[in-house]
């Protein structure tokens, strides 16, 4: 997990529509950018429905929400319109970015031992400077967590 107080490693990467996308693109605005494993399955969809359903709240707050996963940009196309997502969600085929958040980590699954992406949220200031970072968060607890300390309600 990289250091509070550091500066996030910019990137450019494909959202659900193949637009490209920087982090330097958001300067002056914070970003909660967060890392999940994979599109459609039960936690990451209860992440990515709970973000949804507090997006105004973000937004208000003067937060954009970025959600970024390996699936490619097909996947988080038909994920973006099962659930209605009103946010961005990257695609990270390469794992470049995941790999430069430190996020790709070996995870133990019923005694198997794996690579994969740790659920991990990363607040960045309107600098570019990370000043919250979570590891292995809860899916459904995450978005409320992270927009209290955004100072929500």
């Amino acid at each position: 997990m990289l250091e509070v107080g550091k500066k996030a490693p910019d990137f450019k990467l494909p959202d659900q529509n193949g637009t490209m996308h920087s982090l330097s693109e958001y300067k002056g605005q914070k970003v909660v950018l967060y890392f999940y494993p994979k599109d459609n399955t039960s936690g990451c969809t209860k992440q990515a429905c709970s973000f949804a359903d507090l997006y105004p709240q973000f937004r208000e707050k003067g937060a954009i929400v970025l959600g970024v996963s390996k699936d490619s940009v097909a996947s988080h196309k038909k994920f973006e319109e099962k659930y209605g997502l009103p946010f961005t969600l990257l695609s990270d085929t390469e794992l470049e970015v995941i790999k430069a958040y430190d996020v790709w980590k070996e995870k133990k699954n019923y005694g198997k031992v794996s690579m994969g992406v740790v659920r991990t949220t990363y607040l960045i200031d309107e600098k570019g400077v990370i000043v919250k970072a979570m590891d292995k968060v809860k899916a459904a607890e995450n978005p409320q967590d992270m927009l209290e300390i955004l100072g929500g309600d």
